[in-house]
């Protein structure tokens, strides 16, 4: 048996299975669509028809997709609880039934958006503010309604445009998104839809960030130079976004030939054996872990499973010890960090999260995921985010070169790398808890050997091949290679570097690094008679050296924990926020959990956004007629040309000052007591300071005057002035109009 090429953090041997090499992900839904049926009004007709075993069986399904996306199968989310009233909430059957539903519905057709509407026409009628309430939930929350289609417009729906800047909705909020790789993108597509103004800023000259699809080979080879494998297609967002885009996947195939240095193959029984070794090796590190208690808080996870192997006498020969080696580096490879800085106590947090199903390539790659992302999101490239500060007021980006870009909110989206060299600096400094995250989390290196060559030399049958090394210093250097020649378009085979050799590999010659790789080649592939090319073209890269990211992906070293995660997904006084895989616990160091950490962010900054404009709506706000005037008008009479008593004017500065009929805005600026209800202030212990001070607050009026009107006002007897300009102008059209009261509102005399 072989190793699967991509594993998950502990990485399971499996048997090479007789599925077909190239499926398209919606064949995993062949069997639900079958009992679904394929359209929706289908959909709904059967509904309607069920029979109550049929109903059962139905609800059962719908339950075990509920769970492949992550919710409990019988029981509540901790962010649903609140929605429900607590008698529901205590039992919560029913909603769980409803919102397993929606879920189901909506993965059975993610091209086009599921409205409440055709939930309700599937639900019966006493159950529809359950609906309401976990439709509002999944949709906010991007659990459903999400994607890049045609459907899915980086705009809001046009009933939800219609409705911008009325009600509850905060229409005028604005955010600056830091970083436009996956988690940013995903973030800003998701609030653009919600209906805010969004910036997204990008150091580099391309969108993706760490997933980074180059042409190789004169452009006609797709070559993945940064996250290549969607790790388990099962309820995997990355899927439904190619299923929109009808961009087929192809399953990374089990079967995995180890070859020695010298080219000979890995006997099956030793492959078998070492396989065993290694899995009861974790597993003791697992029991180990649980008899230490905190203790283990301070050990490694290599040091754990050296000390057992020792114990238990295992892989003695320097063959064995070579397949164990090989083992042990793909574990460093799926971790992103030496086993010498994983946490034996947290490693593997993350194991009852992870997705199901096979590992894939996405056909063309994953730039094309990136690019529909992309479209129609504001990005601007190559602005180098050097400072975020952030207060009371909102808060204010600066890049490379000094400019500022101003918002209520920013989202930062930059690697762990970045936040760790602290290139970004925050003002005020993150508090000290995040701090803490930020150092304690590991944030390891992966590195590749890209080569396009003039054709397929290697077995056309298999996705990947492991070497073997000698040196358990150098475990990780080329051990393991993929095959992009089915989706990328040409013969590109990639070389990975993993754990102490990764970093060593930072400092290598890229020349010397390709001989390097080619001879390992060739020495599997010579003794075959297999003549090796030497490659059109190759590309290695430099991760841990690029200041966008300083490194791969993050990983739980010793001394942190899951809670670490969290932590650094917390956001800073509603006005910072923060997403990338680094900031999700359950999906780190993957796309897809930068990806759904951004769907989680835009949530949250949507609530945020709503309930700072609740705040700002005033406990004693007049009527419109009665809100102060536009604030040019304020700077026009900062000044005026003439003024005595409650009167201000000015002219226009381009008519001589001796002209009578020159026109000009006259202000009468009253008390606004003169327009509220008469208050009984028999007791002052009532009194409430806020309408005191909008009682003694000024109130203007305006009207357009001539020079000579103005003159003879002011010369005028006092009662006369008031009575006869107001009187003008509350008989006046337009003044009128600009006054108009509720039927009941009546002027104090």
């Amino acid at each position: 048996m072989s190793p699967p090429p991509s594993p998950p953090r502990r990485p399971q041997r499996r048997a090479a299975s007789s599925r077909p090499a190239s499926y398209d992900e919606s064949l995993l839904d062949a069997a639900l669509q079958a009992y679904l049926g394929d359209a929706p009004s289908r959909r709904v007709r059967r509904l309607r028809r069920l029979t109550p075993e049929e109903r059962q069986r139905e609800t059962e399904t719908e339950a075990l997709i509920a769970l492949s996306l992550g919710f409990p199968i019988d029981d509540l989310l901790p962010e649903e609880r609140p929605l429900l009233p607590p008698s529901a909430a205590d039992a919560p059957n029913d909603y769980v039934v409803v919102r397993n539903h929606i879920l189901a519905s909506w993965r059975a057709d993610p091209h086009a958006p599921l409205p409440r509407a055709r939930v309700l026409e599937t639900v019966a009628s006493t159950y529809d503010h359950l609906v309401a309430a976990a439709h509002g939930f999944l949709a906010r929350e991007g659990h459903i309604n999400f994607g890049v289609s045609a459907a899915f417009p980086a705009a809001p729906p046009p009933d939800a445009a219609a409705l911008q800047g009325q009600g509850d909705r905060p229409a005028a909020a604005s955010v600056v998104v830091v970083g436009a790789g996956l988690a940013g993108l995903a973030a800003a597509r998701q609030l653009l839809r919600f209906g805010l103004r969004v910036l997204v800023l990008e150091g580099r000259a391309r969108p993706g960030g760490r997933v980074y699809t180059s042409r190789l080979g004169e452009d006609k080879a797709a070559v993945e130079l940064g996250g290549s494998v969607i790790t388990g297609i099962h309820a995997n967002p990355l899927g439904v976004l190619a299923r929109q885009l009808g961009v087929p996947l192809h399953k990374v195939r089990d079967r995995c030939p180890l070859y020695y240095p010298d080219g000979r193959t890995v006997e099956t029984r030793l492959d078998r054996s070492i396989d065993l070794v290694f899995n009861t090796l974790l597993d003791h590190a697992t029991r180990l872990r649980e008899a230490l208690k905190e203790a283990a808080e301070g050990i490694s996870l290599g040091e754990g499973i050296e000390k057992l192997r020792r114990l238990y006498h295992v892989a003695r020969t320097e063959e064995e010890r070579m397949v164990l080696d090989w083992h042990l580096a793909n574990l460093e490879f799926s971790n992103a960090g030496c086993l010498s800085e994983l946490s034996l106590a947290h490693w593997d947090q993350d194991d009852p999260y992870e997705m199901g199903g096979d590992h894939c390539f996405l056909a063309g790659g994953n730039s094309r995921l990136v690019h529909a992302l992309c479209d129609g999101v504001p990005v601007l490239y190559e602005k180098t985010v050097k400072r975020i500060e952030y207060g009371e007021d909102g808060v204010g980006v600066t890049v490379e070169g000094g400019q500022v870009f101003q918002a209520d909110m920013a989202l930062c989206t930059v690697p762990l790398g970045v936040l760790k060299s602290g290139s970004v600096v925050f003002d005020p400094e993150l508090p000290e808890q995040k701090l803490g995250a930020i150092q304690r989390l590991g944030f390891g290196l992966l590195n590749k050997v890209a080569m396009v060559f003039p054709h397929v030399f290697w077995d056309e049958e298999i996705d990947t091949f492991g070497c073997l090394n000698k040196e358990s210093s150098k475990r990780g250097e080329f051990f393991l290679f993929y095959s992009y020649h089915t989706v990328s378009g040409g013969a590109v085979l990639i070389a990975l570097v993993a754990g102490e050799a990764a970093l060593e590999f930072e400092k290598v010659d890229p020349v010397v690094a390709l001989h390097r790789v080619l001879g390992i080649l060739r020495g599997i592939y010579g003794p075959k008679g297999v003549t090796v090319p030497d490659p059109i073209q190759s590309v290695c890269t430099r991760w841990g050296s690029d200041p966008f990211c300083s490194g791969s992906y993050s990983h739980i070293r010793v001394g942190s924990s899951g809670a670490d995660y969290d932590t650094l997904a917390e956001s800073v006084n509603d006005r910072l926020f923060f997403a990338g895989e680094a900031t999700n616990r359950a999906y780190p160091a993957t796309m897809h959990g930068a990806l759904l950490s951004g769907l989680r962010e835009a949530s949250k900054v949507l609530r945020a956004a709503e309930s700072r404009a609740n705040c700002d709506q005033k406990k004693y706000s007049l009527p419109k007629s009665l809100r102060p005037p536009n604030g040019a008008l304020e700077d026009l009479f900062v000044e005026p040309d003439l003024a005595f008593g409650i009167f201000s004017f000015v002219f226009s500065s381009v008519t001589p000052d001796d002209d009578p009929e020159a026109q000009g805005l006259a202000r009468i600026s009253l008390s606004k007591r003169l327009f509220l209800q008469p208050k009984n202030h028999e007791s002052k212990e009532d009194e409430d300071p806020v309408a005191n001070k909008i009682d003694h607050e000024a109130f203007h009026l305006y009207a357009t005057v001539s020079r000579e009107q103005a003159g003879r006002l002011q010369h005028s007897s006092d009662d006369d002035k008031s009575s006869n300009l107001i009187l003008s102008i509350l008989s006046a059209r337009k003044a009128r109009k600009l006054l108009q009261r509720p039927k009941n509102f009546k002027i104090s005399r």
